[in-house]
């Protein structure tokens, strides 16, 4: 089997793949932790072993790890614990070097986030043209792959966790909120008004600059003007916030986790 992981800032997500499954299935299991930094080799390999057993799964079973990462603390233990599940095999970790099949046609490829390029893999697979990829997680990122299947750069914002955070920080007068997507934007209390600012804020942003990104696709990188440009949306707010972005073709939380058996199976 092949365990895919993927290290966030917030979350670590894994899930769990036949050898034999075909291009970006769906994964048998998955799990979803908080991530920590400083977490050494033998608790990684006391958690997954752990994780693997509830759903009955040994980790001698795994033969196989693939890894996105952005937390640098992290790639290390992960990669012993790919040395205890399968002796000498390198694990697949997405990184310079890593054949993609996708070009990275950025003006500083080596700067591109391995979870960027890895959902990107995982969208050109699922859509083979022109295409836009949004992760609500930690951090707000959309990714365009033009139409000859080359990644060719994107935005980066403040998830939604931050701008609360960074609000009630700096307001005084403001509480934590829960977040759950307002019915009308004009909020008649300071709570509704939040999750508007918020929420909405984040529908309209969304909406906002994948109108921008689909207009430069058609005047800077041969888009024929009239074609449709899918968007995918995964990461932690994609449930949240999908259903209400106009323009959004598709929520697949598993996004991340099928780009990289892509690369450690069929590539």
């Amino acid at each position: 089997m092949l365990l895919a992981v993927d290290i966030g800032n917030t979350q670590t997500v894994l899930g769990l793949f036949e050898l034999d499954s075909p291009p970006a299935a769906d994964p048998t299991h998955r799990w979803r932790l908080r991530t920590q930094p400083a977490a050494t080799s033998d608790e990684v390999a006391a958690t997954v072993t752990q994780l693997l057993a509830l759903d009955g799964v040994a980790l001698g079973e795994v033969e196989r790890l693939a890894l996105s990462s952005v937390v640098p603390t992290q790639t290390r233990p992960w990669r012993n614990l790919a040395a205890r599940m399968a002796g000498e095999r390198a694990p697949t970790v997405v990184g310079p070097g890593l054949r993609t099949g996708l070009r990275i046609a950025t003006s500083e490829p080596h700067e591109v986030g391995g979870d960027r390029i890895v959902n990107a893999v995982a969208a050109w697979e699922r859509y083979g043209c022109a295409c836009i990829v949004a992760d609500l997680g930690t951090a707000t990122t959309l990714d365009v792959v033009d139409g000859s299947g080359a990644y060719i750069g994107g935005a980066i914002a403040p998830g939604l966790a931050i701008s609360v955070e960074a609000l009630v920080a700096r307001a005084a007068r403001l509480a934590t909120v829960d977040l759950h997507v307002p019915a009308r934007a004009i909020g008649r209390d300071t709570a509704d008004a939040v999750r508007s600012g918020t929420l909405l804020g984040a529908v309209a942003h969304l909406e906002g600059l994948a109108a921008r990104l689909r207009a430069e696709l058609v005047a800077d990188h041969g888009v024929p003007a009239g074609t449709h440009i899918p968007m995918v949306a995964t990461g932690g707010w994609a449930n949240v916030l999908g259903p209400h972005v106009t323009g959004l073709d598709a929520v697949d939380p598993d996004l991340t986790l099928r780009g990289l058996q892509l690369l450690a199976l069929h590539r």
